[in-house]
């Protein structure tokens, strides 16, 4: 009788531990806890209502590999108060709204961001066409990744989370040459998972993820995060004004480019820049009673021709990637 108790209370133990799942099957026990020594309070100092404002929670796991030094904490901070400064010319506010810490399963570390695509981009769509098409799909261990760490929330689909990690790798498909296309593998220094790639693949409560893994240079600190919430907010690839997107585009001018860049144009000459990030769903005005008004979600998934940016798109050409004599 005293082993039958034992086994039925090391049951109920057993069954205490086992994690709490929502109904879209989300893991409730988190072990995020606040970082005390970051005062939120004085960070969102400058804050004040009617100003469009994107709400953002920083996740850093605790145990990453003792070599790892490319993101630290303090690096996050100051990363994201360089992009307050990036984004105050145009209006709108950053609002952390924590900082939390914990462990993660060092399996999350590295990750591949999304499954290998199967269709190459050609001449006859250009390239939000074709995403919208053909939008990527998160690799399992991404999805498990963002399980473990986005706590569920009602607002998960508003919200922008800034998760540490050691490496994301971004597969995509290049031309080689002729008619064939080669694999490349992209060490990501930041990556935004924005909706005009992944559409409604992309689970609702994982939307708002961006993931960083490289703050090490002066110029990564002051633009990655900046330039990753660009993608996000004006869900917008490397383009700038006269400069068609594409995987990796380096210039200089705009926020949206490889380069040193923090302009953020507006009217058709700047692809709409401004006018997209207004309208961004995971923008809100707080009103006199400090309830929210949220933007317009996404009619359709969010890609980059979604109805809720209306005239504010670029319809332009397919590139050839290909000799067009093949």
């Amino acid at each position: 009788m005293k082993k039958l108790w034992s086994y039925l209370i090391l049951g109920l133990c057993i069954g205490c531990q086992s994690p709490k799942k929502t109904a879209d099957g989300l893991n409730r026990d988190k072990n995020w806890l606040p970082v005390d020594s970051i005062d939120i309070k004085a960070f969102n100092k400058e804050l004040v209502s009617g100003k469009p404002t994107m709400d953002i929670g920083i996740y850093f796991p605790n145990n990453f590999d003792p070599k790892f030094e490319k993101v630290s904490l303090k690096g996050m901070i100051e990363g994201l108060k360089a992009a307050k400064e990036i984004f105050k010319p145009t209006g709108v506010q950053i609002n952390l709204l924590w900082v939390k810490t914990g462990y993660l399963d060092p399996k999350f570390f590295s990750i591949q961001a999304n499954e290998i695509p199967q269709i190459p981009a050609t001449e006859y769509t250009n390239m939000y066409e074709h995403a919208a098409r053909h939008p990527a799909t998160l690799t399992q261990a991404a999805l498990n990744a963002f399980e473990a760490i986005i706590e569920p929330d009602s607002h998960n689909h508003r919200t922008i989370y800034l998760i540490a990690l050691q490496e994301v790798f971004f597969p995509f498909l290049e031309v080689s040459e002729g008619r064939n296309w080669l694999i490349k593998s992209v060490r990501t220094g930041g990556l935004s998972f924005p909706t005009y790639s992944y559409t409604n693949t992309i689970p609702r409560p994982f939307r708002g993820a961006i993931t960083i893994t490289n703050l090490s240079r002066s110029d990564r600190l002051r633009r990655t995060i900046a330039h990753e919430l660009g993608h996000k907010v004006m869900n917008v690839s490397h383009e700038y004004k006269n400069t068609n997107p594409g995987h990796e585009v380096y210039a200089d001018g705009g926020l949206m480019l490889y380069g040193s860049g923090e302009d953020i144009p507006s009217g058709e000459e700047g692809r709409w820049h401004l006018e997209r990030l207004k309208a961004s769903p995971f923008l809100y005005t707080m009103d006199e009673k400090g309830q929210k008004e949220w933007n317009k979600d996404f009619q359709e998934g969010g890609h980059y021709y979604d109805p809720i940016y209306g005239n504010h798109v670029v319809h332009f050409e397919g590139a050839p990637p290909i000799d067009e004599n093949w």
